[in-house]
C-alpha cells in the first residue's frame, strides 16, 4: 500500500487531499481560506494570518490521514500547490514577522506604477515572460522596504506561500521555477534570479531562495510538523508548484498539442512549450510564459472572465427559475440550460460580445464592454443565454488562434476541467465551435492530484510525467462536433470578430462620459 498527500492553498479553500498512486482519491478534507482586513485606517487592506493557515493544514492533514484507509507511514511523499505571489518575511529563528500581504490587497499600486515607469511591461516580458500585475510579489518586497524597513532588516527569507509550508514541514528553504516566475524577477531562459531586475527593484536578493525544478525532494517532515500534521517523521517533502500548472501536469498539458482548458469563474487556458518565447507579439496579445511544473518545460498561459458572465445573467435575469426551482425543487441553471437547449444554433440572430469585464486576450483593452447584438422584438431570454455560451466559446478560438499565429501551438486535444464542465450544453457548443473534440476527465480536483503527482515523481514512485499520466488519468465524457454545425459556427465566427472593433469606439465614447 502506498499513498501521496496533495496540499492545494486556495484563495477559498485550503485542501488536502490524499490519492492511491493510481490517482484515486481516497481520503480529504477542506477549510475556509480566511481573508483579514486588520487595519482600519486601510480597510481595503488584505492579509493572511500564516499560524491560521499552517494550523488549518495540520488540522486538515489529520482528518484527511484518519480517513485514507492506512496509516501516516504509507504516506510516500507529500507536496504543495497553490495560489502564487503571496509571500512572507521569516527570520532566522523560523519566527514570520509580517502577515502574507494578500493578491486581494491594493497597498502595492505605487509600486507597480513606479514599476511600469522604471522597466516598462516590454522589458519585463522579454526578461520574465509575465506581464505586470499590482500584486506581483516584487512589489511586496518593495512596500516591505519602503513602509517596515525595519521588519525586512530582520528577515532572513522571504516565503512564498507554498514554500512556507515547506518550511514548516521539513525546515528547508526553498522555491520552485513555476512559483518564482510570479515574483518578476526570475530569467525565464536560465530559470535564474535576474541580476538586473533585482538591481531596479533594490532589494536584497538574499532573501529569495534559490529556484529549483518541481519533483525535486527538498527535505523531510520533522518531528514538530509531525506533531502538528500527523505525518510521519521522516516523510518525504517535494516541490510542488503553482496551481493552474499542476492542473495542468494532471491532465496531460505538459505534452505538445494538448490544451488544458480551466473554466470557471476566469477560463484558464495552457498549453506545454519546449522553450521560452518572449517575443512582443506574444506580449501584445496578452498571453504570458511561465515556467512549467513539468521537467525542462515552459507554458503559455491566457485567461478571461468566463462563467462570471453567465453568472451575471443568471443573478439579475433569472428570477422566473429561482421561483420555479424553490416551488419545485430543482435548481435554476437547469432550467435556464434547458430552455437555452432548445434554442437553434446561432440563437436566432443573437451575439453576444463577452467582455463585461473588459477584454483580455488576444486583444488588451480594459475598457471594452459587453454587448449583444441582434436583438428583436421576437428574441427570447433563452436566446440570450445561449448567445453568452456562443460568445464565450468564441472568445476561446480567438485564444486558440492566438497561440497558434504567435507561437505555433496546436490545439489538437482540449482538455476541459472545472466547474463548468457540468453544463454539458456549453461542453458541446464549444467542441462544435472548435471543430474539436472536448474530453472531460474523470477529476474532480486536478490541482492536487498535480502535486501528488510531483511528489510521486520525486520519490521514484513514477519514472516521468508520462508515466504518472499514464498510471492516474482517467478519461471521462468526450464532446465530438457536429461538422454541419462547425461550419455554420465558422460563418458566425467571422461576424464575432467584428464586434469588438465595431463597438470599440463606441464603448470607449461612454467610458469616458462616466455614463
Amino acid at each position: 500500500m502506498g499513498f501521496l498527500l496533495g496540499v492545494d492553498l486556495g484563495s477559498t479553500n485550503l485542501k488536502v487531499v490524499i490519492y492511491a498512486l493510481d490517482g484515486q482519491a481516497v481520503a480529504s478534507a477542506s477549510a475556509s481560506m480566511v481573508l483579514n482586513h486588520p487595519d482600519p485606517a486601510h480597510p481595503k487592506w488584505a492579509t493572511w494570518d500564516p499560524d491560521l493557515i499552517w494550523d488549518g493544514i495540520g488540522s486538515l492533514c489529520r482528518e484527511a490521514i484518519a480517513g485514507c484507509g492506512g496509516t501516516a507511514a504509507d504516506i510516500r511523499a507529500v507536496a504543495v500547490t497553490g495560489m502564487g505571489m503571496d509571500g512572507v518575511p521569516v527570520a532566522t529563528d523560523g519566527s514570520v514577522l509580517y502577515p502574507f500581504i494578500s493578491w486581494h490587497c491594493p497597498r502595492t499600486q505605487p509600486q507597480c506604477d513606479a514599476w511600469l515607469e522604471k522597466v516598462g511591461a516590454a522589458k519585463q516580458f522579454s526578461l520574465t515572460g509575465n506581464p505586470i500585475w499590482t500584486f506581483n510579489t516584487v512589489f511586496r518586497l518593495q512596500w516591505m522596504q519602503e513602509h517596515e524597513p525595519q521588519v525586512l532588516a530582520k528577515a532572513e527569507k522571504w516565503l512564498l506561500i507554498e514554500d512556507f509550508i515547506n518550511f514548516k514541514l521539513c525546515g528547508e528553504y526553498a522555491t520552485d521555477y513555476s512559483m518564482a516566475s510570479s515574483t518578476l524577477l526570475l530569467d525565464q531562459t536560465t530559470r535564474k534570479w535576474s541580476s538586473e531586475l533585482i538591481a531596479l527593484a533594490e532589494i536584497d536578493a538574499s532573501l529569495l531562495c534559490d529556484p529549483k525544478p518541481s519533483g525535486t525532494v527538498i527535505g523531510a517532515v520533522h518531528s514538530a510538523a509531525a506533531a502538528s500534521t500527523g505525518l510521519a517523521t521522516g516523510t518525504p517533502v517535494v516541490l510542488g508548484g503553482h496551481d493552474f500548472l499542476c492542473g495542468a501536469l494532471a491532465t496531460g498539458a505538459f505534452r505538445p498539442g494538448v490544451i488544458s482548458d480551466v473554466i470557471g469563474t476566469w477560463e484558464i487556458v495552457v498549453a506545454a512549450l519546449p522553450a521560452p518565447v518572449l517575443t512582443s507579439e506574444v506580449r501584445e496579445m496578452g498571453l504570458w510564459v511561465d515556467s512549467h511544473v513539468a521537467r525542462d518545460a515552459w507554458a503559455v498561459m491566457a485567461s478571461t472572465v468566463a462563467a462570471d458572465a453567465l453568472e451575471w445573467f443568471r443573478r439579475e435575469y433569472g428570477f422566473e427559475e429561482r421561483q420555479r426551482a424553490a416551488a419545485e425543487g430543482g435548481v435554476d441553471w437547469e432550467y435556464m440550460i434547458r430552455a437555452a437547449q432548445d434554442v437553434p444554433p446561432r440563437s436566432n440572430g443573437v451575439m453576444f460580445l463577452p467582455h463585461l469585464s473588459g477584454s483580455f486576450v488576444p486583444i488588451i483593452d480594459p475598457g471594452s464592454m459587453g454587448a449583444f447584438v441582434g436583438l428583436r422584438g421576437h428574441v427570447t431570454k433563452a436566446d440570450m443565454f445561449r448567445a453568452m455560451i456562443e460568445g464565450l466559446d468564441y472568445q476561446f478560438l480567438q485564444m486558440m488562434e492566438a497561440f497558434e499565429s504567435a507561437l505555433g501551438v496546436k490545439s489538437e486535444t482540449i482538455i476541459a476541467i472545472g466547474g463548468a464542465v457540468k453544463n454539458r450544453l456549453w461542453m458541446q457548443n464549444k467542441a462544435d465551435v472548435l471543430g474539436k473534440l472536448v474530453e472531460v476527465p474523470e477529476l474532480d480536483e486536478a490541482v492536487p492530484l498535480g502535486a501528488a503527482i510531483l511528489g510521486g515523481i520525486g520519490v521514484g514512485v513514477y519514472e516521468n510525467e508520462q508515466d504518472a499520466f499514464e498510471r492516474t488519468y482517467r478519461a471521462g465524457r468526450v464532446f465530438e462536433p457536429d461538422a454541419a454545425l462547425t461550419e455554420r459556427y465558422r460563418e458566425g465566427y467571422e461576424t464575432f470578430k467584428e464586434l469588438y472593433p465595431a463597438l470599440k469606439d463606441v464603448h470607449a465614447q461612454i467610458d469616458s462620459r462616466g455614463q
